[in-house]
């Protein structure tokens, strides 16, 4: 299943690109289920993002490696690919666009998963779609002038 959404900010793109912190990340995270981050490394190649999320009766990890990043001077853009998943994920992919238009900038999610079955793909489809939506107003509310 694909995921792409974009938020427009009113930032500079590389303004933008110093500001996906462990700060924002934190910020990021919907209330539901609560995220533990074990590991915050950043979003260069090589690094490694570690959340335990919190179902209140059991816990799940979930590890991303970032596999790429890439800088030019119209986008900046990094990939997290799930090495670790919890037990409702199959697959993780994960690239984020911070895109320069103009002296203002478009944040790109754009998200491949699979669960285990098809028929949970489509029923966890909205669920995702929440969870990054939730994103928008919190990208436009770090990121104003």
């Amino acid at each position: 299943m694909k995921i792409t959404l974009y938020t427009p900010v009113q930032q500079d793109y590389r303004r933008v690109w110093a500001g996906f912190t462990r700060q924002l990340f934190d910020q990021l995270s919907p209330p539901f289920p609560p995220v533990e981050v074990v590991r915050f490394d950043g979003c260069l190649t090589g690094d490694t993002v570690h959340l335990r999320l919190n179902f209140l009766l059991f816990k799940q990890n979930w590890i991303s490696a970032i596999i790429e990043q890439q800088e030019t001077d119209q986008e900046i853009y990094f990939v997290d690919k799930g090495t670790e998943l919890p037990f409702f994920l199959a697959y993780w992919h994960h690239k984020h666009r911070i895109i320069r238009e103009g002296d203002h900038t478009r944040i790109g999610d754009e998200i491949t998963f699979r669960t285990p079955t098809r028929l949970t793909d489509f029923l966890l489809y909205p669920v995702m779609y929440g969870l990054f939506a939730y994103r928008k107003p919190i990208y436009k509310r770090v990121f104003k002038l």
